[in-house]
């Protein structure tokens, strides 16, 4: 599994747009761009990678009010045992005319055996 999968499943039924790193073509009043952020190993005592640890941003980008869509997409990755890790406005874009907001989200997944 991984973080990116996850998000696009869980999300998927709110039916918003959702791209990975930036939208392609022309953008509608209301979607999500997902960045990958961190893909890193957790080490134990013994030294040996046992889990892996993803985060991501979700960026909502809305020419509407972006507070239900928000409340929404949080309440879908905390379903999907996915941590957020920070929410914040970043602005009102002038240039686009869209407001800004983003979730950061983190999750762990065990190392799969090869």
């Amino acid at each position: 599994m991984s973080l990116l999968k996850d998000l696009n499943s869980l999300l998927e039924p709110i039916g918003i747009p959702i791209e990975t790193g930036v939208f392609s073509g022309k953008p509608p009043d209301e979607y999500v761009v997902i960045t990958p952020m961190s893909d890193r190993f957790d080490f134990y005592a013994d030294n040996q990678a046992h889990t892996v640890i993803e985060e991501a941003r979700l960026s909502i980008f809305s020419k509407k009010n972006y507070l239900k869509l928000k409340k929404e997409l949080s309440k879908a990755i905390l379903s999907g045992d996915i941590t957020i890790t920070d929410r914040q406005y970043i602005g009102f874009e002038n240039d686009t005319k869209y407001h800004h907001y983003a979730i950061d989200v983190m999750k762990e997944y065990e190392m799969e055996e090869s």
